[in-house]
């Protein structure tokens, strides 16, 4: 009564239709279908039945398996004498579904019918990865009762809608008895189909099988679609499908859709189907039918089976300034009503795009710590806000919105930091260098208030992009700024200087950021003297800066002109046709090239010092690693760095250091050059009534040194606090006498700009000069003193000056007994002995001169008019 035995579902059907029907007639189990396992614990007996031929040892376990992808929809039968007394430890499983080919291994799941046991009973189990099979149908206990012939015939379908049905005949034949129904759809795969026994040693040839039959007559059915991907679906059936798929099996309902350029069945899973599309999906809510889709056994769903998702956007990583930082909270204290926490907020400016942000970094650039980390699934919608904070302090701002609690999230510097998101590849996508003068406001800069983005669509500005929030709570952490306004990059980048790092790479500075693919062209760069460039490479992640590669290395000191054709800056704006700047291979710097040429030590309230210094040689010079020092009495030093990276000062070019470039530009707004001031992290002290500055090269050896003081002021002057001493003569001692206030036409300082009250050395060879010879004392900036410079045979004279009035009375003891070089000057402020402004009109200087060494003595008269302007 040899039936068929295995339909065409089980793997290695050669057609969708054809059906195996092995009943062991030929003497084997290796083949049409093939059994595998513990072969040599089974035979095929001469009624050409399988029966279990393992070692006669208690506690045994045999088994067989062979591949079939079984799911629903399916009826499974089998016929089995078990010619013993079934118990715990001598019963048979077969296995109609099993993901895994070890049936005895802790793992495997699946569905198994069991035969025999404590109960001595047909029941259906489920066995899940963990933990003991668990009873789907539980079978009438002691039906198999029998000490030495338990015969059975078992049917099991299960449906496509999961309902399970156990059958069973004790006579071997087809006259069913139901044992039960259930529901159940845990498991929907299946690759196995298997038979296991446990016996005692007597029993180890008392399993007997036969006549199994799996039958598939059931059409496939779609349980969903998903998409991956813009122009990519997966839809998911409930079994097997036939390995050849066609795209005009499928389509998007409502016609309105993108056509399906291709279909394939998964490689590794059967029951899924991938289909391309020749366009995006549209947004919304999509529906995919199916029509005349066949199993692996040709079961056709004539269809149409549909499935509907909902389309919300597909997550895209993130490019440069698509992932924008729009506010940030540096200075959380004191709080004026958000958390009293630092946060930056980020947002997604596109209308449509879903950002993935898993494996973006956020850090502060130059920090040696771990970055933080964006986590898998972490998205931002189109036009989304979300908060980033520490990973300690989501709760605070769960009443936000969207949250992001990092591990490793940076703290924010108050005055300023340089923050950037990277993406998962290491690109930069956004970079902001935050200052404190951007809130444009005194009260807010002091803490609970942030800096927000005015447009997000100029993602590349600076601080003409950016303010103090308006909101009362002090920020708008997840949501519109309160600042936002159109506000769009007009300006077209400026190339503001270069400097040779080594003699083959040149470092060009820009005033803005570039587009960065742009600026990598070689082609768009020209040196002269003629040399070859190499390589152009933009510096991240502001891309202010490009490195220039020379084939041929520079000539120290030789001045280079650079030329840049045309650039662009991140938003598109093109400079001009042409933009140069000159500069050299720096060399060793000496004393006496570089002077301080001013002083700023007694700033006005709110203010900050500053000193300037003149490159007064022909050197082309690089100040990395100078520094300003403070001496204090006894001759200690207090001395801070002022650059700890390269930068060119040319001949004759002027440097101011300060700590704050933003407070000396409000306080001296027409007086200052940006250009030639760099902000430095510290200076020494300068006290406000005297003082020594030094200016030392990166050795720390002495370039220069000028002890100020209060009294050197002009003291005409009511006040005092803001002005500055300034420089007279390049080539002139750093001494008080070549020193004199600024003028209050300048706006009292003049930084990174030519001193106001500078002179240049008289020409000629007269002993004396007196220059101008009408000056007005009146700090405007214009002949505020006048200048008496001489020039000597030798060394070793001594100089007295005495300033009369027309009529002979004593106005000034200017110089008494001073030893002179052979060359200098003196100046009057048109002041008296007493202190006092000289009135108008005529003055005579006898300056007298007298040589110790060898009794020469000489008189010499000067006339000067101090006027007055009206």
């Amino acid at each position: 009564m040899k039936l068929l035995l295995l339909l065409a579902l089980c793997l290695g059907a050669t057609t969708a239709t054809a059906q195996l029907t092995d009943s062991f007639a030929d003497g084997n189990f290796t083949q049409n279908p093939a059994w595998t396992g513990d072969a040599t614990s089974f035979q095929i007996n001469p009624a050409q039945q399988l029966q279990t031929n393992g070692p006669a040892v208690t506690g045994a376990e045999v088994q067989l398996v062979t591949p079939c992808a079984a799911i629903t929809g399916t009826t499974w039968e089998f016929w089995t004498n078990l010619k013993l007394a079934t118990s715990g430890g001598n019963y048979a499983d077969v296995w109609l579904m099993a993901d895994a080919a070890d049936l005895k291994a802790t793992g495997t799941k699946g569905y198994f019918v069991r035969l025999g046991g404590t109960p001595d009973e047909v029941a259906l189990f489920r066995q899940d990865a963990t933990g003991s099979p668990v009873y789907v149908i539980n079978g009438q206990d002691a039906t198999l009762s029998s000490a030495a012939n338990n015969l059975v015939r078992v049917r099991v379908t299960r449906t496509t809608q999961n309902v399970w049905t156990l059958e069973r005949d004790l006579t071997g034949g087809t006259t069913y008895t139901l044992e039960g129904s259930a529901t159940d759809a845990t498991h929907q795969r299946s690759a196995y189909f298997g038979v296991y026994a446990t016996y005692s040693s007597a029993n180890n040839r008392g399993f007997y099988f036969d006549d199994f039959r799996v039958t598939d007559a059931a059409a496939p059915l779609l349980l969903r679609a998903a998409a991956p991907s813009a122009r990519q679906l997966t839809l998911t059936f409930n079994e097997a499908v036939a390995a050849s798929q066609s795209a005009g099996n499928y389509r998007l309902a409502g016609g309105g859709g993108p056509a399906v350029a291709a279909a394939a069945r998964d490689a590794a899973d059967p029951t899924l189907v991938h289909l391309t599309l020749a366009a995006d999906l549209p947004l919304g809510s999509v529906t995919v039918e199916a029509r005349n889709v066949a199993d692996g056994f040709g079961n056709v769903a004539a269809g149409p089976l549909t499935a509907t998702f909902q389309n919300n956007g597909f997550a895209v990583t993130p490019a440069l300034n698509q992932l924008l930082i729009t506010e940030i909270l540096a200075d959380e204290t004191p709080s004026v009503g958000l958390p009293a926490s630092e946060f930056v907020e980020i947002h997604n400016p596109s209308a449509t795009a879903v950002l993935d942000l898993a494996g973006v970094r956020l850090l502060k650039q130059g920090s040696t710590g771990n970055p933080a980390v964006f986590p898998a699934g972490a998205v931002l919608l189109p036009g989304e806000y979300a908060v980033v904070c520490g990973s300690t302090r989501t709760a605070q701002f769960a009443g936000y919105g969207k949250v992001f609690g990092l591990t490793n999230f940076p703290s924010l510097t108050n005055s300023g930091d340089q923050l950037v998101l990277r993406g998962k590849d290491g690109r930069t996508l956004f970079e902001v260098s935050y200052s404190d003068a951007w809130y444009r406001d005194a009260r807010k800069k002091e803490g609970g208030w942030t800096l927000e983005l005015i447009d997000p669509a100029n993602p590349c500005g600076g601080p003409e992009n950016w303010q103090a929030s308006q909101d009362a709570s002090g920020g708008t952490p997840g949501r519109a700024n309160s600042v936002r306004a159109t506000n769009p990059d007009r300006t077209a980048p400026v190339l503001l200087r270069a400097l040779a790092l080594n003699p083959t790479t040149v470092r060009l500075y820009f005033g803005e950021k570039l587009d960065s693919a742009a600026a990598a062209t070689p082609a768009l760069y020209t040196l002269m003297p003629a040399a070859a460039i190499t390589r152009a490479a933009p510096v991240g992640p502001d891309f202010r800066l490009v490195d220039l590669t020379l084939a041929t290395p520079l000539t120290p000191n030789q001045p280079v002109a650079v030329t840049v054709q045309r650039f662009l800056d991140c938003v598109g704006n093109a400079s001009g046709p042409v933009t140069s700047v000159t500069f050299a291979l720096p060399v060793p710097v000496a004393a006496g090239d570089v002077v301080i040429n001013e002083i700023l030590f007694n700033p006005r309230s709110g203010g900050v010092d500053f000193v300037e210094v003149l490159n007064r040689s022909g050197k082309y010079l690089d100040v990395q690693g100078w520094q300003v020092g403070s001496e204090r009495a006894g001759g200690a030093l207090d001395a801070e760095v002022v650059s700890s990276t390269s930068v060119l000062l040319p001949p004759g070019g002027l440097l101011a250091f300060t700590t704050s470039l933003s407070v000396l530009q409000s306080q001296y707004p027409a007086s200052i050059n940006p250009a030639n001031v760099l902000q430095v992290p510290a200076l020494p002290t300068l006290p406000d009534d005297a003082g020594v500055v030094v200016l030392l090269d990166a050795q720390a050896r002495p370039l220069d040194r000028v002890a100020y003081s209060e009294k050197q002021h002009l003291r005409l002057l009511d006040d005092v606090n803001g002005v500055s001493l300034e420089r007279i003569r390049a080539t002139g001692p750093s001494e008080a006498g070549n020193f004199h206030s600024a003028a209050g036409s300048a706006g009292y300082a003049t930084p990174g700009r030519p001193n106001s009250q500078q002179q240049a050395d008289p020409t000629g060879s007269d002993v004396l000069t007196l220059a101008p010879e009408l000056f007005t004392p009146d700090d405007d900036g214009q002949q505020d003193f006048t200048t008496l410079s001489y020039q000597l045979d030798a060394p070793g004279y001594v100089g007295s000056v005495t300033i009369y009035d027309a009529q002979g009375r004593l106005a000034r003891q200017l110089v008494r007994n001073e030893t002179l070089g052979t060359k200098g000057f003196w100046q009057w402020d048109g002041l008296t002995d007493r202190g006092q402004k000289a009135a108008v009109g005529y003055y005579v200087l006898l300056i007298e001169l007298f040589k110790p060494s060898g009794g020469q003595q000489q008189q010499y008269r000067k006339t000067v008019v101090v006027g007055a302007r009206f």
